[in-house]
């Protein structure tokens, strides 16, 4: 036998290549020329070359998200990139309060929401904007249901939630009256909202004008005691007096990425009386109210009862056709691909659906799609909370254009492509099957929900002849008459 490493070509080519199935991400890629000697990897990440630049990662495999099982080389086991633990940021008892309102939409933390939070993060730990080395914690508020999971890495220290039916349509009062409930509370010392049409900007103004206080509205930038907001369409840079309330614009600050944080629930229970309601945290320094006295005065009962009442009449949702909704704002996606063999049941599965149709590029190309249809980082960038492909492989582009998208579910032949190993469901088989399984699923459904729509009615009109019935039965009785006997018996009843 020859003393001589033989080298496997083929397993140093899949370790060199993160895109190949077996490619393994964590572990060092070891080398070796034909007389054993190790071999630098260039390709490793943090490799300083020889003209002094350090090789970085842009493929995310050396990120904090947890990358999918890959089977290994040589023992076929699986393993998966374990995430990075965060340093904990923990305020026990904060000097004062960064108040911040995201929008949520959909219970989630959008981009916007998350550089709010950074920047109420900065206003509240850096020394330069703080006093006498005080610090403090943000606490953010949420209404209805919450569903972002990862709610300690946005730079949450304390989380407040108004839950319940009053908040599932559009209710700007009560939100206004729940907030100017908790300022008092609280004493924040500033209260940030995203500049945003999701409700930010018009629930930051109406709790200004409740508070009979100024609002600093387009604020991108804050320098110590001064902000700089933008105006003339952003062609202007105003700087101004730092205030208590900001409306502030994407990318005003960078989002907390470096740092955990306890997000402890705090329970308030809602009270008419302001004194009466109560608050699990620990009491504020009186230092730390810098607001104008008149704002923090406990508002009377009467006038809280008045604001709670809505004004404005929520209709509900316009049914409109979902084709007509813009393709980066649309929540439920039926994408297409180069899979699709049968684009008359697509288009009739998309319509029973109720999703927004979208295509990859190379269906686009085809002419089976339109161009405004595409989707990726050549087409158009979607946020939905669902997204289907049905018969896309995921292009490096594609994949880009997907990657804010909640849940992703894949129809392929293919179990090996990378849209199945980014997607949180895959269905394996031909997507025209699939499909017809699906619609069929749906008419089920439907057919079940109109045969106990029509018993619930006979029910109702059953109960209806009851009560005429019974109407017509004592329609002709004279009615009862308080007479001198049963005057007393009247007043007691």
């Amino acid at each position: 036998m020859s003393n001589l490493f033989r080298r496997d070509p083929r397993a140093q080519w899949i370790a060199r290549n993160r895109l190949h199935p077996l490619h393994v991400p964590e572990g060092p890629l070891v080398q070796r020329g034909p007389g054993g000697l190790l071999r630098k990897n260039v390709h490793t990440i943090g490799f300083i070359g020889p003209n002094g630049l350090k090789r970085i990662d842009r493929s995310g495999a050396a990120g904090s998200y947890k990358q999918l099982s890959r089977q290994t080389a040589q023992s076929g086991k699986s393993a998966a990139q374990e995430e990075i633990l965060l340093p904990l940021h923990k305020v026990a008892h904060p000097d004062f309060y960064i108040l911040v309102v995201v929008d949520g939409v959909s219970g989630r933390l959008s981009s916007h929401d998350r550089d709010t939070l950074g920047l109420a993060h900065k206003l509240a730990t850096q020394p330069a904007l703080m006093e006498k080395n005080a610090i403090g914690a943000v606490v953010a508020v949420f209404f209805d249901a919450i569903s972002e999971e990862k709610l300690d890495t946005a730079g949450i220290d304390r989380l407040v939630s108004f839950e319940g039916d009053e908040y599932q349509h559009y209710n700007p009062e009560q939100r206004c009256a729940d907030v100017y409930q908790l300022v008092n509370q609280l004493n924040p010392k500033h209260i940030l909202f995203p500049d945003s049409i999701h409700g930010g900007a018009d629930l930051g103004r109406r709790l200004a004008a409740k508070l009979s206080t100024t609002v600093a509205s387009n604020v991108w930038k804050v320098n110590s005691n001064q902000i700089v907001c933008r105006g003339s369409a952003g062609k202007t840079d105003i700087s101004r007096p730092i205030t208590n309330i900001m409306l502030v614009l994407e990318e005003c600050c960078e989002p907390v990425s470096d740092t955990r944080h306890e997000c402890a629930p705090l329970i308030i229970q809602n009270a008419p009386d302001l004194q009466s309601a109560t608050l699990e945290l620990q009491p504020l320094e009186s230092s730390a109210i810098n607001a104008p006295e008149q704002q923090r005065k406990h508002a009377p009962e009467h006038s809280l009862e008045s604001d709670r009442q809505q004004k404005i009449e929520d209709l509900g949702n316009v049914s409109v056709n979902p084709n007509d909704i813009n393709l980066a704002e649309a929540g439920f996606i039926l994408s297409g691909g180069n899979g699709i063999t049968d684009w008359d049941q697509f288009h009739h599965a998309a319509s029973l659906l109720g999703a927004t149709e979208g295509a990859s590029r190379v269906a686009v190309d085809d002419g089976f799609m339109p161009r405004e249809r595409q989707v990726g980082a050549t087409g158009t960038w979607v946020t939905a909370n669902v997204y289907v492909a049905v018969g896309i492989s995921g292009a490096i582009q594609h994949m880009q254009g997907i990657a804010k998208c909640n849940k992703v579910i894949a129809i392929n032949t293919d179990d090996s492509c990378d849209m199945v190993k980014r997607a949180n469901l895959s269905a394996i088989g031909d997507s025209s099957a699939i499909l017809a399984a699906l619609l069929d699923l749906v008419h089920e459904q439907k057919s079940a929900e109109k045969s106990a729509l029509k018993a619930t009615q006979k029910v109702d009109q059953k109960g209806d002849q009851k009560n005429n019935n019974a109407t017509s039965a004592t329609s002709g009785l004279t009615p009862y008459q308080a007479t001198p006997t049963n005057v007393l018996e009247a007043h007691h009843a």
